[in-house]
């Protein structure tokens, strides 16, 4: 897909969300059993996941990592943004590689310290690119990857969680 063709596959779309706002507001949802042992299934719309505990918490190493999964989904949200803005603007990424790697202190998922914080500690998001472009372009790419990664943008300002038990 090539600029031209981006825009032209969105320009509808943002004309809709410019004229009817309220249209733009949707829901995404994710859903999981709880499972036999400590686990849960996680149907992702593409595949069944059977998530577990980590190793460093007792867990086997055999089902996926709900950390893990994050880290996954802000690689794929970052690697997907990246490309459409490389592609908005026309700069052309003949391949590259996206990683995310984070610090756990697993003390405080298991109750063992108190100050201990329970999550990442920190998260470091690399890009390694094979293009032409320019420093400049780069730059922009890289503030505009931040800006639009809508699962980046989610862990760096955070959100409110309101939990519901039916």
């Amino acid at each position: 897909m090539n600029s031209i063709e981006l825009k032209n596959l969105q320009a509808p779309l943002k004309e809709k969300y410019t004229t009817n706002p309220e249209t733009a507001l949707i829901t995404l949802k994710a859903i999981g059993n709880l499972s036999d042992g400590i686990s849960c299934k996680v149907n992702t719309g593409k595949a069944m996941i059977e998530a577990g505990l980590h190793p460093a918490t007792g867990g086997t190493g055999m089902l996926a990592c709900s950390g893990d999964m994050l880290l996954e989904s802000l690689v794929a949200c970052a690697g997907v943004t990246l490309s459409a803005v490389a592609t908005a603007l026309g700069i052309e990424i003949k391949s590259g590689e996206v990683k995310a790697e984070g610090d756990l202190d697993f003390r405080g998922t298991l109750a063992v310290s108190k100050e201990a914080e329970v999550g990442f500690k920190s998260i470091r998001l690399s890009f390694t690119l094979d293009t032409t472009a320019t420093e400049e372009q780069l730059q922009s790419l890289a503030k505009l990857t931040e800006r639009y990664c809508v699962v980046y943008q989610t862990i760096s300002k955070g959100v409110a969680i309101e939990t519901v038990y039916n």
